[in-house]
């Protein structure tokens, strides 16, 4: 990254005011720049998809610190769709690079910079299986990894026609439609460990879609 961390860090703030609010009892971001220098804070890394980002804070009982957090490099929110084929769900078999392995789960992408959360899902959905959206169904937001991320992921389940081409370059090498109960069955048995697959299978249920 050309920018120097705590100048990007200045800037970020600017950019993106939400991602230092301070609340009363919190974990409060020292957001003086001298404070940031002398901390060795600022934005460490910055990709097309993640800055990762080292804050000074004071805890709630006087002492001051450090804390690493990555943050999507967009505002806009991730996604996770869950693809209704009639009464059935479907899932996609996907090489994760993070856990070296295939992991079933569901379509998901990054927050598109200009995009609503829906069109983001439809995109989505487009990209990774070449279906399109009949009904889009929005299923809440969640928060993937509170401990280290200060990101949010708008959940979906959207009614589609057909499943097309699957993104093979992406590392997606097969689907799977399947009753809703079986997915479950999955996700108790250890075939399905992913999060966001997880979540919004349960969101789903709790939205009386399952059939």
């Amino acid at each position: 990254m050309s920018m120097e961390p705590a100048h990007r860090y200045e800037q970020l703030r600017t950019e993106r005011p939400e991602l230092f609010r301070n609340e009363p009892g919190g974990i409060e971001i020292l957001t003086d720049p001298a404070a940031v220098t002398a901390a060795g804070g600022g934005v460490l890394y910055q990709d097309p998809y993640v800055l990762l980002v080292r804050d000074p804070v004071r805890f709630p009982d006087g002492r001051e610190g450090t804390y690493i957090r990555s943050v999507s490099a967009t505002a806009e929110p991730g996604c996770v769709v869950l693809p209704l084929l009639g009464d059935r769900v479907v899932l996609i078999e996907h090489y994760r690079h993070a856990t070296r392995s295939w992991q079933w789960e569901l379509p998901r992408g990054f927050g598109t910079r200009g995009l609503t959360g829906a069109a983001n899902a439809a995109k989505e959905l487009d990209e990774e299986i070449g279906a399109r959206v009949r009904e889009l169904i929005p299923l809440g937001e969640l928060h993937p990894d509170s401990g280290m991320t200060g990101d949010r992921v708008l959940l979906f389940a959207a009614r589609i026609d057909a499943v097309g081409r699957l993104a093979e370059a992406e590392a997606i090498r097969s689907s799977l439609t399947i009753p809703f109960a079986e997915a479950e069955e999955m996700i108790a048995d250890g075939r399905v460990t992913d999060g966001f697959t997880i979540a919004a299978l349960t969101r789903a249920r709790l939205a009386g879609l399952t059939a």
